[in-house]
């Protein structure tokens, strides 16, 4: 009843994603990496991560790691500061959200299973200006909302010792929600909206592996590979145009005066792309160093074209992902609190899956495609807790990030983003027979 009541929760919590970038209007909107807790301050590491004390559905081959006796519980919750430029203004903006919720726990003997929920992609912007039609001033404003989140279970196998084999399959779903509305300044006219609104629902496969290498008894090489299907999905599109006598946002119990157009346009094609991700990391003791690539191969996909009046050949990039990142702890079995902390640290670099269209004030009739590349800084600490009754120790993992999209054409928003992320790893002991005389 506990699982059932946290799962219920988090997804009905898990469509409120904060978020203000304008540049979540396109595509899907902004990706999330599917690095948690300890991996996100390693710079999001996650395909060579083999631990019995961590979850990791980045790499479901990394599941069968987990020993018999151990039930892993993982939350983590982040808070956001976005600064905005333009080159003209800055604006800053403050977002909170609940990131994931997962569970690992052994099945058989060399048989591990996690199942959780993740978040995919996000959505929320609102901007806008001033216009002037024919003496007619007022002022337009873009909102949206929405995004894509994944419930998952996966399991793992090592048939062989050190070759291990995983498979996660994940509903993935989401609702968006798009409006442009015009609000008169110098007139009485009725407040103006056109909207779209989709849902998405569909299945979502991963396969993973991973080979350790040990060099000795204190050092090893784990390599791992990821590959996630193309999706094909479809949904229905739902575009309205109404008018109202205020703000449709600001008061969202006014009905509509007016409704202008209601229409469906069915079986509306999505999709989202091959993945493929390979990962190396080096573990001793002491120490740990990972380097992960991703790449997908976003160009050509399915959208529609109404929703942001791109072509197939001009709205989406294929993405390519590089993290890598360190950990070290000073004496994982000393008696010192202090040196058992785990110093975290890494890099990120992403290329935008999407293009943008981009308008120059003085030529407002040609605009042009735009994108943007993202440069990420992580540190963190690992802040253990022993259990003295069990022997188990938990970990309370706090990271910082900044990330920077630099735009590469001129009319563009580069963003800053700040980041704090709080992450509780539960480690109990479970599944133990007591034997009594």
């Amino acid at each position: 009843m506990l699982i059932a009541f946290l799962t219920i929760t988090i997804v009905i919590f898990a469509q409120q994603v904060g978020s203000n970038s304008p540049y979540s209007r396109y595509g899907y909107g902004l990706l999330s990496n599917p690095s948690l807790g300890a991996s996100e301050a390693m710079g999001g590491i996650s395909y060579g991560l083999r631990r019995s004390q961590q979850t990791n559905p980045g790499n479901p081959a990394s599941y069968s790691e987990l020993d018999s006796l151990t039930f892993i519980f993982d939350v983590g919750v982040s808070g956001h500061l976005a600064r905005m430029n333009d080159g003209l203004n800055n604006r800053d903006y403050y977002n909170g959200n609940l990131d994931y919720v997962t569970m690992q726990f052994p099945l058989f003997r060399n048989v591990g299973a996690s199942i959780g929920l993740l978040p995919y992609s996000k959505m929320g912007y609102n901007f806008g200006g001033a216009r002037s039609l024919s003496n007619i001033q007022y002022i337009e404003t873009y909102r949206g909302s929405g995004g894509l989140s994944q419930v998952y279970g996966g399991v793992a196998w090592e048939p062989v010792k050190n070759i291990s084999f995983g498979a996660n399959i994940s509903y993935l779903f989401g609702n968006y929600s798009r409006s442009s509305v015009v609000t008169p300044i110098t007139s009485s006219a009725l407040v103006g909206e056109t909207k779209y609104m989709y849902t998405v629902r569909e299945l979502k496969y991963d396969f993973g592996l991973q080979y350790t290498l040990p060099i000795d008894k204190s050092r090893s090489v784990t390599l791992g590979a990821v590959y996630t299907p193309k999706i094909n999905a479809s949904s229905d599109v739902n575009p309205s145009e109404m008018l109202y006598t205020a703000d449709p946002y600001q008061n969202p119990w006014t009905p509509p005066s007016q409704i202008l157009k209601t229409d469906t346009l069915q079986d509306a094609g999505f999709q989202l792309p091959h993945t493929f991700g390979l990962g190396l990391t080096y573990q001793t003791d002491h120490f740990l160093v990972g380097l992960d690539g991703t790449y997908q191969m976003w160009k050509n996909m399915a959208y529609p074209a109404l929703l942001d009046d791109l072509t197939d050949d001009t709205r989406f990039n294929d993405a390519i992902r590089i993290n890598t990142g360190v950990e070290y702890v000073i004496d994982p079995l000393s008696q010192n609190f202090f040196q058992r902390i785990r110093f975290r640290g890494g890099l990120s670099y992403a290329n935008s899956y999407t293009n943008f269209s981009v308008t120059n004030p003085d030529d407002e009739l040609n605009p042009e495609m735009g994108s943007f590349k993202e440069y990420g800084v992580n540190v963190g600490l690992g802040l253990p807790f022993h259990d003295y009754m069990s022997g188990r120790v938990s970990m309370l993992n706090i990271g910082f990030g900044y990330s920077r999209q630099k735009p590469d054409t001129d009319f563009m928003i580069s963003q800053d983003m700040f980041k704090v992320s709080i992450n509780m790893n539960i480690n109990e002991l479970w599944f133990f027979k007591r034997q009594f005389n």
